[in-house]
Parts: structure tokens; sequence; C-alpha cells
């Protein structure tokens, strides 16, 4: 039984993914005692590795999918190598890093040459995965399953057989239905279906009405579309500079008959690999790739930020780890936070103070930030320190960033920076100085402001100061904590110095645009609450970080839609804690080739601003949404075949207050794989140019909360019009290809922005 468009496919006669179809016996190295053999083997889909469990548990779970995987660092590249593997020669290891929360995979070879053949090898299956049209991920994705179902492996299919498939791709077909189609395809009448008979049954089932239907709207009888016909349909979806030879090149890229071709004539399979492209895509492709000015200030940008970066978990007893830096940054993440405290030996650590959690020492931070800072954006890292040393680890701390930064980090202001505002991420002008592939500390300055009772204040106490359920602990720190902060890393604080705020009005004399004031959450709430214009004023200065309550033990997020409405550029999350706000961040961070930096809207970069988030204005833009369908949808129980979801869509709008809101489609009963919905939800928006819109598919229950499936969450600004899918993620981020959602949206201005 061929399997189309499989990763596979030009790599059969690789030497070494043949070798990884063989399997290989690794050690997989978890702690120094922990370090056992297992077999893992590259399965016939090119998409998974199934691994051998000394318990065997459900098939899902013997399994790991090429798309997941982040990274394959060689060597001994991963905190789990560097303390546990030294047993083995560093040429014998690897490490595979995931998205999400899977924990790294850390290997060791028999030889140095069969770990080189698993890091070829995936290095080839993930490139030609990325390099699939959706067309290819589709036809692949069937064909896994049908090679699942033929439950005998003699490559036919009987009708028993058939019905496997169908409640694995997540659909509750009507059995005389099901056999109807099932014989309609039977040219052979002998109760099985083989070869073209297996081809024409799926290409029944992957039919898309729908899609038929517009094509017909648009090709008129002959049934193709001409070049001037599809110039028509991209001039209806709202395209931007859609001309003739534009319709001649898509012809010419996504038709697959080459007679077509060759007369200028797109047939529907080439209409719907134009739709499933990423030129068909929701997300406009322009703006995925750096498009934005990155030559103003600092403050002009959101930034993606962590708050206790080093946590995996909880914030009381939770794992601390390196590779919670590396993996915030694989996400785009440019503020990470080191919280910092007095260790052994002289050596300062990392750990979140008077809790259980793990500690890890700052320098091995610091080589990671070095070592991976700047793999995903070029644009410079900021290292906001949470200082709880005495003057001697302090020193330490600064020359550990000294030697080991080297020239990435910041020293001294840079050349013909201009004092009374900030430094672009970009380039310097007239100048070789720059910001690109640079670190920034954040922390306290000399000479810094005494309280009361003449005690230097620490910088979680300057942030913490109205958190009073954090007052005692900090009281009780102070008495220990030294008098000062040391010189050597005062000098380190260049254009991020840390300072209480104290007035949102303009300080007398020149301005300060480098002072940095950390904020919890709840004060930043009530300073949008209260303060309004002043606040939004304020942060097109100066730089704002805002950090979860102290009362989050468990990690969870608020909501930094808020923070971002009045203009806070440092709004830190929970990397750990997946969910709508994590979806948010990625979502906002999405655009901009996922550099970290989004340039703010004009009314949060403008220093005489109006602009309010509490009273945004009358509503000036209309955004209509028609949920057409959706395609193949994952299951939720894997090992369950009769659990099919019953799916519905709902859209939700974030941004102003007064711009949030959420409606959602009626449910389909027992259809994950091809489910109609055909309803229209609009929404009236005041700020637009604020607004995330975040797709949410979920499988309705009538009894408990409806299960999540999958979602997709992309600036308004980056929203194209017209038919359009959405691909889903996970809950993680991870592609759910080749599910999508199918949609027709409409966004309507009654006037410009401000």
């Amino acid at each position: 039984m061929a399997c189309q468009g499989c990763p596979l496919w030009g790599l059969t006669e690789d030497e070494d993914v043949r070798a990884m179809l063989r399997g290989s016996r690794l050690c997989k190295i978890r702690s120094r005692t922990w370090q056992k053999e297992r077999l893992y083997r590259l399965q016939e889909d090119g998409l998974t590795v199934w691994f051998q469990r000394r318990i065997p548990h459900a098939p899902s779970q013997h399994i790991f999918f090429v798309q997941h995987i982040e990274a394959v660092r060689e060597g001994h590249q991963s905190e789990g190598l560097r303390r546990f593997g030294g047993a083995f020669a560093p040429a014998r290891c690897l490490t595979i890093a995931f998205k999400g929360r899977r924990k790294n995979l850390d290997l060791a070879a028999p030889t140095a040459e069969e770990a080189q053949r698993w890091v070829r090898g995936l290095a080839k299956l993930r490139a030609r995965l990325e390099a699939m049209s959706q067309r290819e991920r589709l036809d692949h994705w069937i064909h896994s399953y049908l090679h699942r179902a033929d439950s005998n492996q003699d490559s036919k299919m009987s009708f028993k057989e058939i019905k496997s498939l169908l409640r694995m791709v997540n659909v509750d077909m009507n059995d005389m239905y099901a056999y109807r189609l099932f014989k309609e395809c039977d040219h052979s009448d002998n109760e099985r279906l083989e070869g073209t008979e297996i081809e024409e049954f799926l290409r029944r089932l992957l039919k898309r009405p729908e899609l038929e239907e517009i094509f017909r709207r648009y090709s008129g009888e002959d049934r193709v579309l001409s070049a001037p016909e599809l110039l028509e349909f991209l001039e209806d979806q709202g395209e931007d500079g859609a001309t003739l030879a534009h319709a001649q090149q898509l012809i010419q890229t996504y038709e697959l008959n080459e007679t077509a071709k060759q007369h200028e004539l797109m047939t529907l399979d080439g209409f719907m690999m134009y739709l499933l492209s990423p030129e068909g895509d929701a997300l406009n492709p322009a703006h995925t790739c750096m498009f934005q000015d990155m030559d103003q200030p600092l403050s002009h940008y959101f930034i993606s930020s962590s708050h206790n970066t080093y946590l995996t978990d909880s914030q009381i007893g939770g794992l601390s780890s390196t590779e919670a830096y590396v993996r915030a940054f694989a996400q785009g993440c440019r503020c990470v936070e080191l919280d910092c405290w007095e260790g052994p030996g002289g050596e300062p650590v990392i750990y979140h103070g008077h809790t259980l959690t793990s500690k890890i020492l700052f320098r091995d931070v610091v080589q990671a930030v070095r070592d991976h800072a700047f793999t995903l954006s070029p644009y410079p890292v900021i290292l906001s320190l949470e200082n709880h040393c005495g003057l001697e680890q302090q020193a330490v701390m600064a020359c550990h960033l000294r030697t080991i930064l080297g020239d990435m980090l910041v020293t001294q202001a840079l050349d013909s920076q201009n004092p009374e505002e900030l430094p672009s991420p970009e380039v310097m002008p007239q100048s070789l100085s720059q910001l690109k592939g640079r670190v920034l500390v954040k922390g306290k300055k000399l000479p810094a402001a005494r309280n009361e009772d003449g005690r230097i204040l620490s910088d979680r106490e300057e942030e913490e100061e109205e958190e009073e359920e954090e007052e005692r602990v900090e009281a009780a720190e102070q008495k220990r904590q030294a008098k000062q902060i040391s010189p050597e890393l005062s000098a380190l604080a260049v254009y991020c110095c840390a300072t209480r705020l104290r007035t949102l009005r303009p300080a007398p004399g020149p301005p300060q645009p480098y002072q940095v004031s950390s904020l919890s959450e709840r004060k930043a709430k009530k300073l949008i609450r209260e303060a309004g214009n002043s606040f939004v004023r304020h942060n097109t200065r100066q730089l704002t970080r805002v950090y979860p309550s102290g009362l989050r033990m468990n990690s969870a997020n608020y909501s930094p839609q808020e923070m971002w409405n009045s203009g806070c550029q440092l709004v830190a999350l929970n990397f750990q804690t997946p969910g709508y706000e994590m979806d948010l961040n990625a979502g906002r961070f999405l655009v901009n080739g996922q550099c970290g930096y989004i340039l703010k809207p004009a009314c949060l970069r403008q220093p005489d601003t109006n602009f309010d988030p509490e009273s945004p204005g009358p509503p000036r833009t209309t955004l209509t949404i028609q949920v057409l369908t959706a395609q193949q949808l994952p299951k939720l129980n894997a090992e369950k075949p009769s659990s099919i979801v019953d799916p519905l869509v709902r859209v939700e709008i974030y941004g102003v207050p007064m711009d949030c809101a959420r409606k959602e489609t009626n449910y389909v009963l027992n259809n994950g794989f091809n489910p109609h919905w055909g309803q229209t939800l609009q929404f009236q928006l005041r700020a637009p140019e604020l607004v995330l819109v975040r797709f949410v598919v979920e499988d309705y229950d009538t009894t408990s909360p409806n299960d999540f499936v999958g979602q997709f969450t992309l600036p308004l600004n980056s929203l194209k019009q017209g038919y359009r899918h959405i691909h889903l993620l996970s809950k993680d981020g991870a592609s759910l290809s080749p599910a999508t959602i199918f949609v027709h949206i409409r966004v309507q201005h009654s006037r410009g922005p401000d």
C-alpha cells in the first residue's frame, strides 16, 4: 500500500534513514543511576519514532513525533548530559529537545557514527517534513491511518476495516451510507477494496463540497479556472496588489496537472492546493518575516518576557533548570529572569527563595544564555536580575557575566546614542554600535536611593512593596542581606536601571529613559484603572515590567492583554504553564519573524497620546467571521476507537475591555473529520490595532466542561480577508497538521486608526 506524500519520499535510499528504520539500541540517560538501554526505531510513516519501554503502555505512549522536535543537539549540550553523561564520550551523545513541556531525551549511542546517523537522519526528516505541502501532509495522514486499519496487512480493505478506518479518523458515518460509498468503489465486486479502488474511496472521503461550490462559482461550465477567473477570485478575496501575472504565477506554483498548467488553467485540485498553502492561510505570509520598523527606541516595542524563567513547574516545589531558559529562547523570549541567591563555595545560585525549588548555578545559566539566546532571534536579550546576594557574590556574578558573555554584554552606552531616549533593537544610526546579538542587564544602579532606615532596597522588595503576602518574607531576607550593591554589578546596568515607580509625572530635569519599573499584576491593574492615559504616556518613554502575583503558587498566568493595552513592554509570564494566556503571548509575537519584538501601535508610542484603554472611543471596525467547516480534527482519546468528537468553534476577541468578546457555533455530533457549520459570528471593535483573535475548537460535553481540541491565535492586523484556512495548534503550541478550520473573514473599517 503506497504511502502518498510520505516524508520518506526521496529518502528511502538514504543510509542514515535506513539505519533509523532498522533501529538502534540507545542508552537513555535520566540521572547518574538511571541509564537504561532502549530500542529506538523510525516507523515506516517517516513521522514517528517508536521506542521500547520496560512496562508496556498504550501504543500512543511508545512513540514521539518528528514534527514535535524543537532541536537535536550533538554532544553534551543539555543540562542532563553535562551532569550525568560523563561516562559517555560527547561524540556518542545527542539530545532531542521537544516543543512544549515534554522533557528532553538524552541519549548515548554505541558508537559516534551511530549517534551521527540519528543526528543527520532526524535533520533530513525534519527538513523534508518542513518542505511538505498541506496536501502532501493530508495524503500522508490518511494513508498512515489506512495502514493501521489494514489489520491483516494484505493491502486490501474489507468493509469492517473501512469502518475501523472511519473511526480512527474521527468520523461516525452511518453504516448504510458508509457501505454504499464502499460498494460504489468496489468495482471488482469482491467485498474488498484494493489499489485504485482504495484511492477512489479516499478521494470521495476527502472531498470538500464547500470548496467545490466556491470553485464552480468562479470557473463556470468548463470546471477549470483561467488566469482572469482566478484574478477575479483574488480581487474578491481582498488580496493586495492582485494582478493577472500573480494569478498566472499561482497556477504555475499550485496546479498539479501539467496539461492544465501549460494552458494556464487551474483545476479543482490546484485550487485546493492553493487554499491549503501559506498563501491561503489566515495569517498574512508577509507578516511571518521581519516587516516592522526596528529603529525606534526599546520603549516602543512589546518584548516577549518570562517570569521566574528557571522554573519548570510550580513556584514552591518545582525543578529549576537551565533547559527552561533554552526553551524560553526557542519560543522567542527576549527578557528572562534570574533569581540570584548566596550559594556554597562562593558561587551564586538561582532558585525561588524560601521554597523547595531546586537550585542551579548562576554561571550555568549565563552559559545557557551565551549558547542559546540568539538561535531564533538576533535582537537584544534582557537579563532581569532579582539580586539577593551579598557584596562578594555580586562581584562574582559581575565577573561571570563579563567573562562568559564577553563582547555580547553591553557594558557602556553605545556611541552616538541620544541620552534622552532608549536605543533601538536595530543598528544605531551613523554608528557601528548596535544591540543586535547583545545582552542587557536589568538591575540596581549606584548611587541607590535609601529608605527611611538607611537600608538599600533589594530588587524584589522594590517590586513587591505592595504585595502584602510577601512582606514578611522580604523583611526577614533584608536582615541578612548585604547593605549595598556592588559597584561591579552596578556598572553592568547600562540601559535597564531598576527603579521604584513613585509617580507617573515626568520628573523635572532631563528625561530618565533608562529607568525600568517592575510592577506586580495587582499594582499594574490599579494603575491602568486609576491612571489610564498617564500610565500609557509613561510607557512611551520608559520600560515597565509586569510579573504574576506571588499568590500564583501553581505558576498560573494572568492575561497579558490588559498590560499590553497600556503599553507595558515587558509583560512576564510563566512560560512553563500552557493555557490561553500563553496562547495570547504566542499570538502577539507570532509575527515580525518571531523575533520577540513587536512595534506597539502609534497610539501607544506618541509621547502626547490621548489614548486610554478604559475609554477607547466608539466602534470603528466590524469583524465578520463565517465559520464554514473543519478538517481532520485530532481524536482526543486515541486508544478508544469509538470516542469521536462533537466539535464546536469559538472565536475569542482580546483587546481593550470594551472589545473583549467571545462567540461560538453550535456543535456537530460525532464528526471530527469534516464537520460543517456555516455560521456567522460578528464583532464590533473600538481599538482594532490592539486586538488578538483566538480561534478555539472544543469537544462539546453535556455533563462536564468541554475538552480542548486545538487553537490558533493571531493579531487582527495580520488576519487576511476572504476564504482562509486556520491551521490548528495543540495546548503546547505544536502543529496538529493536517487539522484546519475553513472560514470566510471580512474586516470593515469605518475610519482609520488615530
